[in-house]
């Protein structure tokens, strides 16, 4: 349901032409209805509601002046106060646009999936670089124990051997009696023993 607006600027040809009003509105009527159904046949209907509307009425007048100069009429403005579909657009067009807003959905979960991929990965990598580094300072940290640890041992060895076989013979019975259930049986001339018998006070 439209309606236009139009002047006559060439009366002459438009007396030859339609001869009358009645006659003019009648062809201007199948010239717009038709010019419609062209254009508007060709959007989405989303266009029809957005700000490009505007320019749709635009080359729908465009096309009926082409049509209507014949007439010596020119079209100041056109109108589209109603569009009808037919039930059968009306249902394609509804289909449509579920299975554009079907799509758009589908989209939006693949890139959510796909960030949360990249999300992930990157968390990975993140955690074994700090694993990797932990690794490393625990390493640096044993190594320099260690070495530390010799030292001192080296150090006791030169000042006291004596003291030092016998931590040395100490940690070696421990590492066998852990556990609880084991037994150590050692005869009184062991070498267990031998440092007990033989530890002696050092002189002032």
């Amino acid at each position: 349901d439209a309606f236009a607006r139009f002047q006559i600027i060439d009366p002459l040809k438009f007396y030859i032409s339609v001869g009358n009003e009645r006659v003019a509105r009648s062809r201007l009527s199948t010239i717009i209805n038709s010019r419609i159904r062209s254009v508007l046949g060709t959007q989405r209907l989303q266009t029809l509601l957005s700000e490009d509307r505007t320019k749709q009425m635009s080359l729908i007048q465009d096309g009926v002046n082409n049509e209507a100069e014949k007439f010596g009429i020119k079209i100041v403005d056109v109108r589209i106060k109603r569009a009808d579909l037919p039930p059968a657009n009306s249902e394609a067009i509804y289909r449509r646009m579920q299975t554009e807003r079907e799509r758009e959905a589908k989209e939006f979960r693949a890139k959510g999936a796909e960030m949360a991929i990249t999300i992930t990965s990157t968390a990975d990598k993140e955690v074994t670089v700090i694993l990797a580094e932990a690794e490393k300072e625990s390493q640096i940290m044993k190594g320099e124990g260690d070495g530390m640890r010799n030292k001192i041992f080296a150090e006791a060895f030169g000042k006291d051997p004596e003291f030092f076989a016998f931590y040395r013979a100490m940690q070696a019975y421990e590492k066998a009696l852990i556990g609880g259930e084991t037994s150590l049986i050692l005869s009184p001339d062991s070498e267990f023993f031998k440092f007990f018998g033989n530890i002696k006070p050092k002189s002032e």
